[in-house]
């Protein structure tokens, strides 16, 4: 990928209109040839990630073998439904509303959440919001450790380190938010013998930032090898509306605006783009920190982040285990390796 450049941010850089092209013969053969499906279902979120997955697969599919689902739920943001509808408009595909508050109430979705959140914050109820934290690449912090930030009906916010089984709780809660959604989306695959298109970039792909059978689910990843930065570029080649790629990138998961720096990553995309990039092409801690403007030791700890995500994305990516192989199937092929037929640029 652009190897013969000197080190910055212009590795990064990709042509769009040949990385457009290809990811769309990609999909045409996955959805119409490989799995032998009518079209696609992209869950649009008014991110730009699932609104670049959605025009692609409306350029490859055409816009009326592509639907697009709009799955909000009580806490999610207002805005999301709106730029979700803005970029069905801007790419002439029809869409489907299915608000999942109902199935997440039925399952304890918001119950067990706030059990586990009164483990460390007892006077937590009715009225109150909330978010699960990291602390920044920057702090120093050797095992970075969850917090969870309440914020009062009166407004006032406090923040709370997480034990573990209040963190498992809290997660093992919200994973239905991501689950039932993809249950949403399966739905209507089946209906209309549709595939389903699943939105993640290299970086989430790679660090594991998704739901095991929620949002880590999906017949094809059309954009899972391109860093969030070549996603952006294939947006404005893609002609995605302006607002939606000037909105910051949020989990859209907790009732407190959220976003995915502090949930996940403790950097900025940017930076973290840069720094897998440094990774896995062996380039020195110091020659990121140069390009950056920021001290070696702190890409030394985003390093280590990564590598300790990556053991930990394992048990995401993997296949159910068997005790014995099961012969006569023919080739057990992973769906997600349809990036891997695309030209990494």
């Amino acid at each position: 990928m652009n190897r013969g450049k000197a080190f910055g941010r212009s590795v990064l850089d990709i042509d769009p209109a040949v990385t457009a092209a290809g990811i769309e013969a990609a999909i045409r053969d996955g959805v119409f040839g490989q799995l032998r499906r009518k079209g696609a279902v992209v869950a649009i979120s008014g991110g730009v990630d699932s609104s670049v997955v959605a025009a692609l697969c409306s350029r490859a599919l055409g816009r009326e073998r592509v639907l697009g689902l709009l799955l909000p739920e009580a806490e999610s943001s207002a805005d999301s439904a709106r730029l979700a509808g803005l970029l069905a408009a801007a790419i002439g595909i029809r869409t489907q509303l299915e608000d999942i508050t109902a199935i997440l109430s039925a399952a304890g979705c918001y119950r067990r959440r706030d059990e586990a959140i009164r483990k460390v914050v007892p006077a937590y109820g009715d009225g109150f919001k909330c978010k699960i934290v990291l602390p920044g690449a920057a702090d120093g912090a050797s095992y970075p450790i969850f917090s969870v930030v309440v914020e009062s009906p009166d407004g006032v916010q406090t923040k709370t380190r997480l034990s573990y089984e209040a963190y498992l709780g809290i997660v093992a809660a919200t994973n239905f938010k991501q689950r039932t959604r993809k249950m949403m989306e399966y739905y209507y695959a089946d209906r209309f013998n549709y595939a389903v298109a699943g939105t993640p970039n290299r970086l989430e792909y790679d660090q594991g930032f998704f739901v095991k059978n929620g949002d880590g689910a999906a017949d094809l990843k059309p954009i899972a090898h391109l860093y969030k930065c070549q996603v952006y570029q294939l947006a404005a080649h893609l002609g995605i509306p302006e607002e939606i790629l000037r909105q910051p990138p949020t989990t859209d998961t907790y009732p407190l605006e959220q976003s995915q720096e502090e949930f996940y990553f403790t950097a900025p995309l940017a930076e973290m783009d840069l720094c897998l990039y440094g990774r896995n092409n062996g380039i020195p801690a110091a020659d990121v920190a140069a390009a950056l403007g920021i001290d070696a030791p702190e890409i030394e700890r985003v390093y280590t982040t990564i590598e300790s995500r990556r053991r930990a994305a394992r048990y995401l990516h993997a296949a159910p285990l068997l005790v014995q192989p099961v012969h006569g199937l023919g080739p057990q092929t992973d769906a997600c390796a349809l990036a891997d037929s695309v030209a990494v640029q």
